[in-house]
């Protein structure tokens, strides 16, 4: 297994698969697609494959995992490919992602990761400036891109080696900070990051974790908003005049209210395979670090689609961010790094059409 401090003279690129990742129960409940971890593994050997395109060849470090998803996969991979494992400890739960995604900061020059919007969030915590090709795999899949790995591999390896300035190809993604407080003693100054958008539900407790219930969500704060995402980024979608990307500057604010009672209502995907109509009180938009405040007489702070932290007569803050994780724009990746010969091979690479 690979040491985290070991000095390297070549390019490395981390690989992160979230074996967890699209199993919840909106599996049972909704419309969400069932991703496998035999589905994962082929799509973590993809990315190995696309990895390839290197030239030097890249290092590969991946993260362990119980169900041996990465062990699997590296067993398979080109044997042109320097590939290891970190040496952590395993817990089973999500801060593995979170541990592997620390140890990523300092030693891999780009990282792929396959999960769903809680697997990115839980990475961007910790990766800080790594570029992150997000590789759709989960339930909610707002920010993942869903690509072919072995495009998102080789898209990594095009950055991680230099062949494309990463500058050229990613954004930050804002994100969505939610405090608790002047609540209960077990509610006060808990708090969590969100990724797309940080929400209210009035159910009392965290039960599943995922939201189903459309009637249960009371509003929230959204770093991105277009009609074609999903969860409350859609529900914001479907009132603001265009749609606001990840790396825009600022959120959106939106407080639902009952539809039968609204003045306002709006049809929106709030949940995979749940096409509902959602009642508004009020939005409006928030500049970077602006708070909007919401009274939880008892309910339950989410993140991403997934109810978080209980609360009982408390109020949340909740405010966007700017410092999220820097998304690599693999199409873009793709395209610049034809433009500079990282398609070539060899000398008898032409240099320009006759």
């Amino acid at each position: 297994m690979v040491d985290a401090d070991r000095s390297r003279s070549s390019a490395r690129v981390g690989l992160l698969v979230n074996p967890a990742a699209g199993r919840d129960v909106r599996r049972l409940t909704g419309g969400a697609s069932v991703v496998d971890n035999y589905a994962k593994r082929r799509v973590a050997e993809c990315v190995l494959e696309g990895l390839t395109l290197a030239d030097p060849p890249v290092e590969v470090v991946a993260m362990p995992d119980r169900t041996g998803i990465a062990v699997d996969a590296i067993e398979t991979a080109d044997e042109s490919l320097a590939t290891d494992l970190l040496e952590m400890d395993l817990e089973g739960t999500a801060a593995d992602t979170r541990t592997a995604a620390a140890r990523f900061r300092e030693t891999v020059d780009a990282a792929v990761v396959l999960g769903g919007d809680g697997t990115t969030r839980d990475v961007a915590g910790e990766i800080g400036p790594v570029p992150v090709v997000a590789v759709s795999t989960g339930t909610n899949n707002v920010v993942p891109t869903p690509i072919d790995g072995t495009l998102a591999g080789a898209a990594a390896a095009l950055v991680a080696s230099g062949a494309v300035p990463a500058d050229a190809v990613t954004t930050r993604h804002g994100r969505v900070e939610a405090e608790l407080r002047s609540g209960t003693a077990s509610g006060d100054g808990r708090r969590l990051t969100a990724l797309a958008s940080a929400e209210l539900s009035s159910r009392s407790f965290v039960g599943t974790r995922a939201l189903l219930d459309p009637a249960d969500l009371r509003g929230g704060v959204v770093s991105r908003a277009h009609p074609g995402d999903v969860g409350l980024p859609a529900v914001a979608g479907a009132l603001v005049d265009s749609p606001v990307a990840g790396e825009d500057p600022g959120g959106v604010a939106v407080r639902l209210e009952e539809p039968s009672t609204a003045d306002r209502t709006v049809r929106a995907v709030v949940a995979p395979g749940v096409l509902a109509t959602v009642g508004i009180e009020s939005w409006r938009w928030l500049e970077p670090g602006e708070s909007v405040t919401f009274d939880l007489a008892d309910g339950v702070v989410g993140a991403d689609g997934e109810r978080e932290l209980e609360a009982t007569d408390a109020t949340a803050e909740l405010r966007p961010i700017e410092d999220g994780p820097r998304l690599v724009d693999a199409s873009r990746a793709l395209e610049i790094g034809a433009r500079n010969g990282g398609f070539d091979v060899g000398s008898t690479a032409s240099s320009g059409p006759e």
